[in-house]
């Protein structure tokens, strides 16, 4: 099983944190099942951009970006070349390493 590295986040995981997950999962649901509540106003349908992660090791191993997502990252906070709607990536064989930004566009944080 690949694991996902969370780089420390001072909210969502002020030490940072590793955790396994099976290849096929989206790195928001890996992260929401190992206790990092990371924003998701959209619940997972790539109709927002709060799940927005960056990727810093291994974002080739992911599937492609579609246009939906492309074109929801361009509102992002913090955009970078290596982002992802941590919904829509979904994990091959290959470990990440991701950055949860400081900022989403949201106003208010959702309560999950």
């Amino acid at each position: 099983m690949p694991i996902i590295k969370i780089l420390p986040h001072a909210e969502y995981c002020p030490e940072g944190k590793q955790i396994e997950a099976p290849a096929g999962t989206s790195i928001c649901e890996a992260l929401l099942d190992n206790g990092v509540e990371i924003e998701h106003a959209c619940d997972l349908s790539c109709a927002c951009t709060t799940c927005h992660v960056i990727v810093r090791e291994g974002f080739n191993s992911l599937n492609e970006l579609d246009e939906c997502e492309e074109d929801l990252l361009d509102r992002a906070w913090g955009l970078e070349a290596q982002s992802r709607l941590s919904c829509q990536a979904i994990l091959a064989q290959q470990d990440v390493t991701i950055e949860i930004p400081k900022y989403t566009i949201n106003h208010a944080r959702e309560n999950h």
